[in-house]
Formats: C-alpha cells, sequence, structure tokens
C-alpha cells in the first residue's frame, strides 16, 4: 500500500507543510517536559498523548525515530516545595519524576529515547554560556547572565512576536537590562541557597537555558542547518520559551534550533484553561483512579491537536462508550492469534487521517465504522478464521498508531475492580446461573439487580455470562 505524504501544521509557518527530515528515514523529535514539583496533570497528559501520537506516526511512515522529552528538575517551584516540605532536591524530583513515568505508562505512552535531566546538564549550559559571553552577545548583572537579543536579527522570527508583555514569564523584571526583551540564562544565589558553581558564578540556570543545551549536547548533528527535526511543546511555551531557545541556538552555534514547531492547544475545565492559580488544575493520577488509562488518551484524541480542549466527565464517559465498543469486538474474537494482515480499507482511512496533521476525528471515526462492518461481517462468517485473523490484525495496527485497543479485553472491562470484589461478583454470577438452570428465575433477577446496585452489568452469551463495569 502506498502511503500519502506525512502533513505537519508547522507553527512558525501557520501553515501545514510535507515533513520531510533532514536525513532520510530518521527523525529527532525533542519535547518540552515537566517541571518536577507536584503530580502531573490534565495539561502534562495532553501535551505527552499528543506527541506519543507524533511518535508513533512517524514511526508507521517508516522513520527511525530518536525522541527525547526532559525533565526541569531544578526551579524555583521546586526550591519552594524543599522550603515548605523539608525534603532535598533529590527526595522531591525523584519522586515526581517516578510518579509523572508511572502515569505516563498508564496512558501507553512510548518510552523516549532520551529523557535529560536539567541537574545532569549543568555544565553543558555552563559551556554555551560561556561561548555567549565571550562572543560578545550575553553580558553579566549583578543578579546573573543576560542574552543580548539585540545580537540576534531574527529574535521575533519563531513566535513572530518580540516583547514579553502579558506573558507568563519565570524571572523577575531587571530595570538594569540593556533591552527589555533580553532574558536571564544564570541567575545569581547566595552559597546557601540550592545552586551550582561556574566560572561566573554561582548561581541556577535559566528555565530557556536548559534546553538549548540539552539539545546541542545529545541531539544535534551540528553539520545540518537544524539542530533537529521537530521541537514540541504546550502552545504556552511558544513565547517567551522557545523564542528564547532559538535565539541561543541560533546565537552560540549559527545553527536554527527546529525545522519543525509543534504545539499541542489548552486543556479548558468548565471553560477556563486549566492552570494552578485558577484553582482547576486536574491531576491525572485522580482520574487514573477512576478510569482507565486507555479511556482517557482516547477521550483525548477526541479533539485535534492543535484546538483548546475542554475537559468534561460527560464527555470521557461517552467517550469511553466508543473505545468499548473496540473491546467488545476485541472480546468476540478472544483467544484467537492475528495474521499480521490488517484490513486494508482501515490502513488506508487510517493513513489518510493521520498522516494529514494527525486527524484523529477523522481517524476514530474511520475506527467506528470498522467496528461496525467488522461485526456484521464475524456476524455473517462465524467460522470464517481469515476474517478473524484479520480483525485481530486490524486491532493491533489501532494499538500500535493511535495507542489503544491493547489491553486484555476482559481486564479492560473490570478495570478498578480488586481481586476480592472479582471473586464475590464471580460467585454470584454462579449463583445466578444455578437459579437460572433451575427454574428460579426470580432468585436469578435478585442476583442480577444486586449486581446492578454494584455497577457490573452482565451478558449472558452462548459461551457463559459476561460481566464488566459500569461507569
Amino acid at each position: 500500500m502506498k502511503k500519502p505524504s506525512l502533513y505537519i501544521f508547522d507553527s512558525v509557518k501557520k501553515e501545514k507543510v510535507p515533513f520531510v527530515s533532514q536525513i532520510e528515514n530518521k527523525a529527532t523529535v525533542y519535547i518540552c517536559g515537566p517541571t518536577v514539583y507536584d503530580d502531573a496533570h490534565l495539561g502534562h497528559a495532553r501535551s505527552s498523548i499528543v506527541f506519543d501520537l507524533l511518535h508513533r506516526v512517524l514511526k508507521a511512515n517508516d522513520y527511525d525515530v530518536t525522541m527525547a522529552k526532559n525533565f526541569t528538575d531544578v526551579d524555583d517551584k521546586i526550591i519552594r516545595k524543599i522550603k515548605e516540605s523539608g525534603q532535598s532536591l533529590e527526595e522531591i524530583t525523584t519522586f515526581y519524576i517516578n510518579s509523572y513515568k508511572n502515569d505516563m505508562a498508564k496512558l501507553n505512552i512510548l518510552p523516549n529515547d532520551l529523557e535529560p535531566y536539567a541537574t545532569q546538564n549543568i555544565n553543558a549550559m555552563i559551556d554555551m554560556i560561556n561561548k555567549l559571553l565571550d562572543a560578545d552577545k550575553a553580558y553579566k548583572l549583578k543578579d546573573g547572565i543576560y542574552l543580548d537579543t539585540s545580537k540576534d536579527t531574527q529574535y521575533g522570527a519563531i513566535s513572530h512576536r518580540a516583547s514579553d508583555e502579558n506573558s507568563e514569564a519565570r524571572v523577575e523584571v531587571n530595570t538594569e537590562k540593556r533591552d527589555q526583551k533580553d532574558f536571564a540564562m544564570w541567575k545569581f544565589f547566595d552559597k546557601s541557597e540550592v545552586g551550582f558553581e561556574s566560572n561566573f558564578g554561582y548561581g541556577r540556570p535559566g528555565w530557556h537555558i536548559e534546553c538549548s543545551a540539552m539539545i546541542h549536547a545529545h541531539l544535534s548533528n551540528h553539520d545540518l542547518p537544524y539542530a533537529i527535526d521537530i521541537h514540541g511543546g504546550g502552545a504556552d511555551l511558544l513565547f517567551p520559551h522557545h523564542e528564547n531557545e532559538a535565539c541561543q541556538t541560533r546565537c552560540c552555534t549559527s545553527q536554527e534550533l527546529s525545522k519543525y514547531w509543534m504545539h499541542n492547544g489548552f486543556v479548558n475545565i468548565n471553560g477556563e484553561k486549566m492552570s494552578k492559580s485558577l484553582g482547576n488544575s486536574f491531576f491525572l493520577k485522580d482520574a487514573l483512579t477512576q478510569y482507565d488509562g486507555e479511556v482517557i488518551r482516547f477521550y483525548m484524541m477526541t479533539a485535534h491537536y492543535r484546538a483548546d480542549f475542554s475537559f468534561s466527565e460527560d464527555d470521557l464517559k461517552s467517550s469511553k462508550k466508543r473505545l468499548d465498543k473496540l473491546y467488545r469486538l476485541k472480546k468476540r474474537l478472544y483467544g484467537v492469534q492475528s495474521n499480521n494482515k490488517a484490513n486494508k480499507t482501515l490502513l488506508e482511512a487510517l493513513y489518510r487521517a493521520l498522516n494529514d496533521d494527525m486527524n484523529t476525528s477523522k481517524a476514530l471515526a474511520s475506527i467506528d465504522e470498522y467496528i461496525s462492518l467488522a461485526n456484521d461481517s464475524f456476524d455473517k462468517e462465524p467460522k470464517n478464521k481469515n476474517l478473524k485473523k484479520e480483525i485481530i490484525a486490524s486491532i493491533e495496527f489501532i494499538d500500535s498508531i493511535l495507542g489503544v485497543g491493547a489491553k486484555d479485553a476482559y481486564a479492560y472491562f473490570q478495570f478498578g475492580i480488586s481481586n476480592e470484589e472479582k471473586r464475590t461478583i464471580e460467585d454470584l454470577i454462579e449463583q445466578r446461573n444455578s437459579a437460572k438452570k433451575e427454574k428460579n428465575f426470580e432468585l436469578s433477577d435478585k442476583i442480577r439487580d444486586e449486581l446492578k446496585e454494584m455497577n457490573i452489568s452482565l451478558m449472558d452469551s452462548a459461551t457463559g455470562t459476561l460481566w464488566e463495569k459500569e461507569v
């Protein structure tokens, strides 16, 4: 099957463009990761799902992908957490990094090839700052080292903005700066504070220098026009963060930071952008106690990645019912092995949708249609082995490119049920089946009602009674 060309929306050009990597069949991608001072929230989940989908789509288009996501493990917010908790920097960051990775695994996020930590790359940041100082593109003030944006004629080319007015800047305003746009690459602190030694003074790196330095140290092919192929993150990072990253790299190496820039939309709850300051931040760990990670993943793919996402638990429940249909189909074919030959019509539809700037709405609609047709075909030919193997192969392909459908079909429908509760449920089902055999329908109905009160729905089939948890 000939695959359609892959198009992505470039935030700089503000249009869909064909993706062409700098080295044929190889793609380098860097995603701005979390600042690890608290649990992951739905905004983190959305960014991870969006760029995991990009990872999968690139792989499906036969690219050898190098995927990197950093951890900001030194930051003013983390320092405040140290003072509040009495714990060390390492204790706090290790806990939240492990928590983040655990949550991402539940969302079926593919492992990253590189996960650089800021604290492990301080020397790379210091080296970049020294080069910029030596080139007179950075200068020293009493509170830190600043990049002189006037030395970069392309400043503003990434975001098409040149002012940080109204932005959520992470550094305090300094009236001694040469220009309002200049930003801190290193902030000086007293040695009683958490910090690092450098030849220009004890302190901590600014936020923007982290990514530039880590990309330069771990990903950049210095002989190419661009350090990497794709740089991604949330829409709020376009300015000033990504603008300043690009500026630093340009000034230091004469290399553009990324060939393409991609950004995902915000998550809104109750019509407001999710943020800690609004008090409506929805921790992912809480959602994961109520819903399988694939349900959350599927739900977040129902909207295009560039659009803002309006979270609603009612919509989440409706989305789960769509995903349930995929698992009910899979349950009908329990134990069947794949023939590795997915349905050609489905393949073509998914490639058309996902190669068109990851149009998940179209992709999921194609899956809905396929599930309906597959059920009809199976009803007509329940003994057709090739059909059954093809359906399983199709579900496996859906998992490989969209990251849903990989779970055991029975386990999926029993999410949130403890082993003790499962034994109770199965004992009640056995009692009900015995009552039905004895034609004691009053007892049978009573047991069904008892299970319904436990949010357990029953489905009688030719192979026995199946059950699942209702949400």
